[in-house]
């Protein structure tokens, strides 16, 4: 019998966690959920996958209530960038947020944390490629950011980044890994569909993966 894409996702991250000496369960894979709908979600969540990963806070909040009112054990990503008027929002809904890269987003992050009572992950985007198209913190002012997270007491988790397309991911997946070591940072957000299993073996500790359990998305 053919495996589950879930199944076979999760059997490929164990390999490549084998080959690099890391337990499995060192790595959260996260079902990259944006613009599906419920009904290609819930069977996802029936299988047993927890993490689910979400680009927009607004698509997230019009989805996801109906679905963790039912399924409560899902655990929500965002993982697309955040801007500041939904901060507050994005504080509510997700159990992490994987794209913090300036100071007026940690502030506002703080602010909302304090008055939500909630404590969100929070991983610190690194513009790995240094492409001006995307977002992320220039690895130059990655020291001050992490500084400014710090003394806003934010829960912070590690970093995250988006290698450019088109390239091998390796050295950049290399470059945020000794970034993270040398700011005494443990968490990895780093992989996709195309290049999870690289990921993993560079120390990922969290690969975001939608093509692979999805499909290809719809237009």
């Amino acid at each position: 019998m053919a495996l589950s894409p879930l199944a076979e996702v999760n059997g490929r991250i164990a390999k490549a966690a084998e080959l690099a000496g890391r337990p499995a369960d060192a790595v959260t894979l996260i079902a990259v959920s944006k613009t599906q709908p419920a009904e290609a979600i819930e069977p996802l969540i029936a299988e047993g996958q927890r993490d689910f990963g979400e680009n927009r806070v607004q698509e997230a909040q019009g989805k996801w209530p109906p679905l963790l009112a039912a399924h409560p054990r899902p655990r929500l990503h965002l993982i697309g960038q955040l801007q500041s008027n939904k901060v507050e929002d994005a504080v509510a809904l997700f159990n992490a947020i994987h794209s913090v890269d300036r100071p007026s987003v940690v502030d506002a992050l703080a602010k909302a944390m304090a008055k939500a009572g909630k404590r969100p992950d929070c991983f610190v985007q690194v513009n790995i490629g240094e492409e001006a198209q995307k977002g992320g913190c220039a690895i130059a002012d990655l020291p001050a950011l992490l500084d400014r997270c710090r003394e806003a007491e934010l829960p912070l988790a590690g970093l995250m980044c988006l290698p450019p397309e088109g390239t091998e991911a390796a050295p950049y997946f290399a470059l945020l890994a000794k970034l993270a070591r040398r700011h005494g940072l443990a968490g990895l957000s780093m992989g996709m569909s195309a290049d999870y299993e690289s990921a993993v073996m560079i120390g990922a500790t969290h690969v975001r993966v939608g093509t692979a359990l999805f499909g290809e998305r719809k237009r």
